[in-house]
C-alpha cells in the first residue's frame, strides 16, 4: 500500500488554498549526506516533500504556484543521464516525474536558476523552510537578486513566510492510506520485537539483539525508523542510549526501543523484559507501575481530550506507585507538586508520530494543550528509570530502567493501539520467554 498520486494532488491543492493565489511555495529535496570520504548515508527524502508528491530522489525542488495557467505543481529534478546511471542507477527524469507522480510540469534541475525566478515574479509571498538547508537559503536569495536585476525591475515578493505552520498542521491528520502504512510499519516492528525477545539471552550482547531486530525489519522490505536502542541493565537508565555493545546479564532487564519505517511512515515501540526469563520482585513491582501508568494514559487518548491528559494520568499513577514502594517519601500529591517524581520519570509521556518519529504539529494552541482529533497518531511511553548512583533509594532498586511504548491512533469512537502485537503484560512476556 502506497499513497496514490491523487492523494498527493489533494494535499497540494489544500495547501495552496491556505497560502493564497499570490503566493509561491518552495520545498527542496533532502540532500545526499556523506558518512565518510565518498560513502553516503542511505538516502531518505525530506518528509515535507514526500508528503506533497512522493518523489524519492535528491537534487529536486517542488514549486507550487496557485492559479498558474500552465500548471500549479512544478518539479525541478535531474535529467536522465546514461553515464551517471551506469554508476548510480536509474534516474526518474522529468517525463516520468510528471507521469508517475501526478505533477503538472517538470524541468531539469540544472535550469532552475533560469526558469524559477520568472515563475516567482509577481507573487506577493514566498513560503519555504528557512534555516533548514543553508545552501537552499543562499540559492533562494540568488533568485531574488536575479528578479531585481530584470530589465525594468522584476516584481519581487515582499513577504517571506515559514512554511511549517501551514504544512505541518496538515500532516498532523492522517488519511486512511497513511494509517494503513502506519499499521503495516507497526506490524513489522511488532514482529521484530517478538523476535528480539526470542533472541535475547544472558551472555549475548546488545548488538546481537539489534541485529535480530534489523533482520526482521529489512526482511519485510522496511527500514529502521531510527537507530534501535537496545539497553541492558543500567544502560536502560540512559534515555537515548546508543552504544548497543554491552553483554546481557542474568537478573537484569533489557529495554528495547525500536521501530520500522514503511514508505517513510514510522512506528515506535518500547518493551522492557528479563532476558533470563523472569522478573525479579523489584523489577516486577516497578514494571506493574509503568504498565498501569501506560494503560491509564492510553485511556486518555480520546477525541476532545487535551494532548497532555495522557501525561498527567501517567504522572499520577507513577507518583502513587513510587510512593507506595518507598522510592519517594510523602504523598503522591506532594511528589507531583514539587516534581520530585522527575528524579525517576524525567520525560514526557508521548509525541506525535507519522512521517517523522517525532512528528510535526503543535502541541499547544492558543496557550492551551491541543485537543485530540480523529486521525492524529501519538506514542504513549511512560517509564521509570532509577539511576545506578541514586543514593536516595535502597540498592535493590538501583539501575532498573523500564519503558513501555505503543503507537495510538485517535478514532471517532476512541483510540486504536496500532502496536498491540507485542505482549506487555508481565505474565505474557514471561510465557513468551519460557517458550524459547
Amino acid at each position: 500500500m502506497t499513497i496514490q498520486p491523487e492523494e498527493f494532488a489533494r494535499r497540494r491543492r489544500q495547501l495552496m488554498r491556505m497560502a493564497g493565489e499570490d503566493a509561491v511555495l518552495l520545498i527542496a529535496a533532502a540532500p545526499e549526506r556523506l558518512r565518510n570520504a565518498d560513502a553516503a548515508w542511505p538516502y531518505r527524502q525530506d518528509s515535507d516533500l514526500h508528503y506533497l508528491c512522493g518523489f524519492p530522489e535528491p537534487d529536486a525542488v517542488l514549486a507550487m504556484l496557485p492559479g498558474r495557467r500552465h500548471g500549479e505543481a512544478v518539479l525541478f529534478c535531474r535529467e536522465r543521464d546514461e553515464a551517471r546511471e551506469r554508476w548510480h542507477g536509474e534516474i526518474i527524469g522529468t517525463e516520468r516525474a510528471v507521469d508517475a507522480y501526478g505533477l503538472d510540469d517538470a524541468f531539469p534541475i540544472d535550469d532552475i536558476d533560469d526558469i524559477l525566478p520568472g515563475m516567482i515574479e509577481g507573487r506577493g509571498r514566498v513560503y519555504c523552510h528557512f534555516g533548514r538547508e543553508p545552501d537552499f537559503d543562499a540559492r533562494l536569495l540568488g533568485w531574488m537578486r536575479r528578479l531585481r536585476q530584470l530589465r525594468g525591475g522584476g516584481v519581487v515578493p515582499k513577504d517571506f513566510v515559514a512554511l511549517g505552520h501551514l504544512l505541518h498542521d496538515l500532516r498532523l491528520y492522517k488519511s486512511r492510506a497513511e494509517l494503513k502504512l502506519m499499521r503495516r510499519a507497526a506490524t513489522i516492528a511488532a514482529e521484530a520485537h517478538r523476535a528480539a525477545m526470542q533472541a535475547a539471552r544472558p551472555g549475548r550482547h546488545e548488538y546481537e539483539v539489534e541485529a535480530e531486530l534489523l533482520r526482521v525489519i529489512r526482511g519485510h522490505g522496511a527500514v529502521a525508523a531510527f537507530p534501535p536502542i537496545v539497553a541492558g541493565g543500567a544502560n536502560a537508565c540512559v534515555m537515548h542510549y546508543q552504544a548497543n555493545r554491552a553483554p546481557l546479564r542474568d537478573g537484569e532487564l533489557l529495554l528495547i526501543d525500536a521501530g520500522a519505517e514503511v514508505d517513510c511512515y514510522a512506528s515506535d515501540i518500547s518493551r522492557s523484559f528479563p532476558p533470563g526469563g523472569r522478573y525479579s520482585r523489584e523489577q516486577r513491582a516497578l514494571y506493574e507501575v509503568v504498565l498501569a501508568a501506560q494503560l491509564a494514559a492510553i485511556d486518555e487518548v480520546q477525541p476532545g481530550r487535551p494532548f497532555d491528559a495522557a501525561h498527567h494520568a501517567a504522572v499520577r499513577v507513577i507518583a502513587e506507585g513510587l510512593c507506595a514502594l518507598g522510592l519517594l517519601k510523602g504523598s503522591a500529591d506532594a511528589a507531583i507538586a514539587d516534581e520530585s517524581y522527575k528524579a525517576f520519570f524525567p520525560a514526557k509521556t508521548g509525541h506525535w508520530l507519522g512521517l517523522d518519529v517525532h512528528d510535526v504539529g503543535d502541541y499547544r494552541v492558543g496557550g492551551e494543550a491541543r485537543l485530540l482529533e480523529p486521525g492524529m497518531v501519538l506514542t504513549v511511553e511512560p517509564g521509570i528509570y532509577v539511576p545506578p548512583g541514586e543514593r536516595s533509594v535502597d540498592e535493590r532498586w538501583r539501575g532498573i530502567g523500564i519503558r513501555i511504548e505503543d503507537d495510538v491512533a485517535v478514532t471517532a469512537e476512541g483510540n486504536e493501539v496500532l502496536t498491540a502485537g507485542v505482549p506487555k503484560d508481565a505474565d505474557e512476556i514471561e510465557a513468551l520467554l519460557a517458550a524459547r
